[in-house]
């Protein structure tokens, strides 16, 4: 069964390809959905797929890419948006 997360990701993520490397680890999952910077500083993701998943880019987010230092990972479950593929937006 398809879940819904929206993921905000805190830290030094801007600038340290943070969303490249979301993107892949998404494609290896076979997860749909986006990941951008926000204004402040943030990553922000909405994935859905297989609970088991998301719930494994969840962990990743924790880490991250090489040069990331995350402080804090926030996630929670919304309604489904149908997304077909899994996209990098600015």
């Amino acid at each position: 069964m398809s879940r819904h997360y929206n993921i905000v990701v805190k830290g030094f993520v801007q600038g340290v390809s943070y969303r490249f490397a979301t993107l892949n680890k998404a494609l290896e999952l076979g997860l749909s959905g986006f990941v951008k910077n926000a204004a402040n500083g943030d990553v922000y993701i909405e994935a859905e797929g297989a609970e088991e998943n998301i719930n494994k880019l969840i962990e990743w987010c924790y880490v991250g890419p090489t040069q990331a230092k995350v402080t804090e990972v926030q996630a929670q479950e919304a309604d489904l948006k149908g997304y077909r593929n899994f996209e990098l937006k600015r």
